[in-house]
């Protein structure tokens, strides 16, 4: 079955790409073409006039920005492939990294886009980072050549400065650049392409001009070079001075990507519909099908040991990795990793232990769908009908469970408070509130302990404005929002050992625990939270006694310290556990783990704020006021770059001292001034500054 809703493809012929960028770089743009060039769409969504297809909420529509990653799937047939493609373009704002995280959980490759001006910026890297977690392959493409300022060797040369893991290599040269943006010269066949038409929809093969061929010479020796580096078979002939039959060419480019040994870049404009069609080509050329990355690992739920998913197992299983919550039934993005999964059939998932029911299967688009009969490995669709289904689950065949890898998440670090302004409404806002914390893992909902105030946390104040404008144009609920507060965080002020003791007379039982426990604070530490298990003998004691001390732990590190705050920074371990038979219980293990934690945390401790990687781009007439600016808000400056025109200014601040930034740095700057911010972890703030916070 060949169309696009169908299910029967060739593990080959699929790619799960995620479209991943800074903001701004023009991943939407991008993606509109692949959808129009496929024949998905007739005509070319524009973010400017609100037409995208991708970015299909009104907030997205009306701020020109992506909010919510998108799926969409399509056919693509060329000259040289015929594939199904599912793509999920991400966002590029910092506060909705979590939608980059779960895309690039279960996309097999990525097109990183670079603007031609800006070049390798704050997002840039996160998201590059977030990729080389899950090993994805890549391919980079260097938008906006046609844009005052564009230079495709400074771009490409600031990407093999700041990805220095692995090699960089031009796979094209821009034909012109900035207004004289013509075309694209292809290293691979030493052609010239120009796209001709309104739409760029007709490419025209030509001869390289003379004033080209210098230009391209040298960069394809560079290229075959960097590729004879990494390629025996390459070398052999590239030694010896011969030219590399293409076959052989293509399969070891091809092999080396989807080893994460080379990244091709790739050029042109999408906004002028140049360079669009080769660049999905190369993304079929070069990132892995399903097929070249058979194996999943993940754990069998009942034990613990690890097992391995090969796409060709007739055993269903995939991992959920999205949630568009619904009062009455949420659709749940799936991964398909094995077998076949149909509308009869019954799953199961191994985290609520409970049997599921598929009612329908959906092919993704957007916001639009199209219905199937069932889906294979390598897909990624739309379920409808499991209850009790989160982000990160596993769904599975009843006859064998398991464990696929969750998606880690990073924690809140600004909170709001919530309040319905009808008491009447408080019901329908609470659930309001779950249903946008179940679609979101980097929201969540906490009552205040002392005034009973919702508070709704999240990423950063576009994510949680955002949120609360969904809550009055969805739902229709009119409520009080408070000013944002920094989420702080805890941590020991040193080392320290200590032994927990529970020692009761529960009614006629009497119960008993004694645990050791070891903290240590680690500044920077990247989970922020560390917990293990140290004990040398473990002899004669049941594994439920360690799974208690260590579940107790870790929650109680989050439960709060001194201030009522989250412990963060800190290296836990769990060094001895002794008990008295039909005395000592769960329960008193983790009793035993609360007495040792309460004393460590009366030793002392410091807090902490959260801290923001910033950075501006801004003429050079106006960056002097923008340092004496952030100076004045305690911001640490890193650098400042120069760039054509413009500076690029880099600096680390205290997320506190940001709120009204966005507001600010209009007036600083005349309106010429662009940001990104990032979080990258806590620092100890000091009483004088936290009291001069709280008088704002």
């Amino acid at each position: 079955m060949d169309s696009v809703s169908g299910h029967r493809h060739e593990l080959s012929k699929i790619r799960n790409i995620g479209i991943i960028a800074h903001i701004d770089a023009g991943k939407t743009t991008v993606t509109e073409r692949f959808l129009y060039y496929s024949g998905k769409t007739h005509r070319i969504g524009d973010i400017d006039d609100g037409t995208t297809i991708m970015d299909y909420l009104d907030e997205e529509r009306r701020r020109g920005i992506t909010i919510v990653a998108a799926a969409a799937s399509f056919q693509w047939n060329s000259a040289r492939h015929h594939c199904l493609v599912h793509l999920i373009d991400t966002p590029g704002h910092i506060d909705f990294t979590a939608e980059v995280e779960r895309s690039l959980r279960v996309a097999d490759g990525a097109v990183v886009i670079f603007s031609g001006v800006e070049g390798v910026e704050a997002q840039s890297e996160k998201v590059w980072r977030q990729s080389d977690h899950y090993h994805v392959p890549k391919l980079a493409f260097v938008n906006k050549m046609d844009r005052l300022g564009a230079s495709f060797q400074r771009v490409l040369a600031d990407i093999k400065a700041k990805f220095s893991g692995v090699k960089v290599a031009a796979f094209q040269l821009p034909i012109g650049q900035e207004a004289d943006l013509k075309g694209i010269i292809d290293l691979i066949s030493m052609k010239a392409l120009f796209f001709e038409g309104d739409d760029g929809s007709r490419i025209r093969l030509a001869d390289l001009e003379s004033e080209y061929q210098e230009e391209a010479l040298l960069a394809r020796e560079e290229l075959m070079s960097t590729v004879a580096e990494l390629s025996d078979e390459v070398a052999e002939f590239y030694l010896s001075e011969q030219e590399v039959p293409l076959p052989l060419l293509m399969k070891e480019l091809r092999r080396l990507v989807i080893g994460n040994k080379l990244c091709p870049v790739f050029t042109g404009s999408a906004k002028k519909n140049i360079g669009i069609q080769p660049l999905l080509d190369a993304v079929l050329d070069y990132l892995p099908s399903p097929e070249d990355c058979p194996v999943c690992h993940g754990l069998n739920p009942k034990d613990g040991s690890p097992l391995e998913i090969s796409a060709h197992d007739p055993v269903f299983c995939g991992l959920v990795f999205k949630v568009v919550a619904s009062g009455s039934a949420d659709l749940l993005y799936l991964r398909s990793y094995s077998g076949h999964l149909s509308l009869s059939d019954s799953i199961f998932n191994p985290r609520t232990k409970e049997k599921l029911r598929i009612k329908r299967i959906l092919r993704l688009y957007a916001k639009n769908v199209e219905p199937m009969d069932s889906v294979g490995p390598g897909d990624i669709v739309g379920l409808i009908g499991p209850q009790n289904v989160g982000t990160g689950d596993t769904l599975c065949a009843v006859n064998r469970p398991v464990l696929l890898e969750r998606i880690d998440f990073p924690e809140p670090v600004i909170s709001m408070a919530v309040e319905p302004k009808s008491s009447k409404d408080k019901d329908r806002l609470d659930a309001c509130l779950d249903l946008l914390c179940r679609e979101d893992p980097t929201l969540s909902l906490s009552i205040h302990e002392n005034t009973g105030q919702r508070l709704l946390s999240g990423m950063g104040e576009l994510h949680l404005e955002i949120n609360s404008n969904r809550i009055k144009s969805e739902f229709n609920i009119e409520v009080r929002c408070g000013a944002p507060q920094v989420a702080f965080r805890e941590t020991l002020c040193s080392d320290c050992t200590v032994t927990g003791i529970f020692d009761k007379v529960l009614g006629d039982n009497s119960y008993y625990a004694e645990v050791d426990i070891r903290l240590e604070p680690v500044p920077r530490l990247e989970k922020g939270l560390e917990v293990n298990l140290a004990v040398k003998s473990r002899q004669g004691m049941p594994n439920a006694w360690f799974e208690s001390a260590l579940e107790t732990l870790s929650g109680g590190l989050r439960t709060g310290g001194n201030w009522g705050y989250p412990l963060f920074y800190i290296r836990a371990a769990v060094t001895g556990i002794r008990g008295v038979p039909d005395k000592t219980t769960e329960a008193a293990i983790s009793g035993a783990v609360l007495d040792a934690l309460q004393k460590a945390i009366s030793t002392g401790t410091l807090l902490l704020e959260p801290l923001m990687s910033l950075e501006i781009i801004a003429p050079e007439n106006v960056i002097g006021e923008i340092t004496g600016y952030l100076q004045s808000r305690r911001a640490v400056i890193h650098g400042i770059e120069n760039l054509p025109g413009i500076k690029k200014l880099s600096c680390e601040v205290p997320l506190a001292e940001m709120f009204g930034f966005s507001k600010a740095l209009p007036k600083l700057s005349g309106g010429r001034a662009a940001f990104s911010m990032e979080p990258c972890g806590y620092q100890e703030i000091s009483q004088a500054d936290l009291e001069r916070l709280s008088a704002r």
